[in-house]
């Protein structure tokens, strides 16, 4: 299935919309239900941990029926066979926690990677691999303060906030100079696992509510 999210247009999204959506789960299908619910509710970015089992075919089904302008990932994509088996399923971008041989993989092959890092040495290396963006992983070890510090050195490299990010955190990642922020737990909860999809679609408007209109005052110049 051939690839329709190129580096440039998951970056410009993702500058667009500040969020991506993280399914982590024990249960497949109940983690392609979340992730179509949390594009149904305005999630454009969604990616499915392949920790979860059938997180491939998870995938698969996900990119058969997502909604248009919506995109699926793969999360905890670490070795070339991930990034073959992503691929196959249809995964429009990965991303790593980590600096791993996936990174080079995926973006030899022109698939969008958000890869993960924490420290300077870090982000640098995950850029020079090929990343489009950083995925500052675990964010709330420093919070936005450290991330602050660390876009002094880096003014040009696209972080996005993940690891402890709920509603009251965020806008304090997107002012010290985050993209984006991704979301987990604080978003989904145990819903990949199985469960009630009524309170994270609710979670899910609010945190789309919440970028809308901080997206629309850094545009006015209000940030």
């Amino acid at each position: 299935m051939e690839n329709t999210l190129t580096p440039e247009a998951l970056l410009d999204g993702v500058r667009r919309t500040r969020l991506v959506a993280i399914v982590r789960g024990t249960d497949g299908p109940a983690a392609g239900r979340a992730a179509l619910a949390a594009m149904e509710e305005g999630f454009q970015y969604v990616e499915i941990a392949l920790t979860t089992p059938g997180a491939l075919e998870a995938i698969s089904e996900v990119r058969a029926v997502a909604p248009a302008g919506c995109f699926v990932g793969a999360g905890t994509v670490l070795t070339k066979q991930d990034v073959d088996n992503v691929e196959a399923a249809g995964g429009q971008f990965v991303v790593t926690p980590s600096l791993a041989p996936s990174i080079e993989e995926a973006a030899s092959r022109g698939v969008p990677v958000l890869a993960g890092a924490l420290t300077p040495s870090e982000a640098l290396e995950a850029m020079n691999r090929g990343a489009a963006a950083v995925k500052l992983f675990p964010a709330s070890i420093g919070g936005p303060g450290y991330l602050k510090a660390l876009r002094d050195p880096f003014p040009d490299t696209p972080f996005i906030a993940v690891g402890g990010v709920g509603l009251e955190e965020a806008a304090g990642y997107w002012g010290a100079g985050a993209i984006a922020v991704g979301l987990g737990g604080p978003l989904f909860g145990k819903v990949g696992s199985g469960g009630d999809l009524a309170p994270m679609r609710e979670r899910a408007r609010r945190f789309v509510a919440l970028a809308a209109d901080y997206h629309q005052s850094a545009a006015g110049g209000l940030r």
